[in-house]
């Protein structure tokens, strides 16, 4: 996957606050294909455990003996694992309000 493109910014930082919103916009698009690529990541952990999916091909390991204490205990750490991916999306709900707050009071050039 490629990385979006940011432009440089330097030490001494003199952006608009025009140009400071398409930046925070794309921080907020950033975090939130991170957040998705956590989600994957445990629908794959589960996946695995539950033989749904197979492991990459140079994987040497197997999933652990699939009883209901361990299965028990993978359920927990994903449903850690996601109530704290909701915790961020609440924040980046926020940022993103804010965002949509700044955009309403600034004077954009047309």
């Amino acid at each position: 996957m490629s990385q979006a493109n940011i432009p440089n910014i330097t030490p001494t930082i003199s952006l608009s606050t025009a140009q400071t919103v398409p930046l925070l916009l794309a921080s907020i698009a950033l975090e939130e294909l991170a957040l998705a690529h956590i989600i994957n990541a445990e629908a794959e952990k589960l996946q695995f455990v539950l033989g749904t999916i197979t492991p990459a091909p140079r994987t040497t390991f197997s999933p652990a003996v699939v009883n209901l204490t361990n299965l028990l205990a993978l359920d927990a750490s994903v449903q850690r694992t996601l109530r704290d991916v909701i915790k961020k999306e609440m924040l980046l709900e926020f940022k993103f309000e804010n965002i949509l707050d700044l955009i309403a009071i600034t004077p954009f050039p047309r």
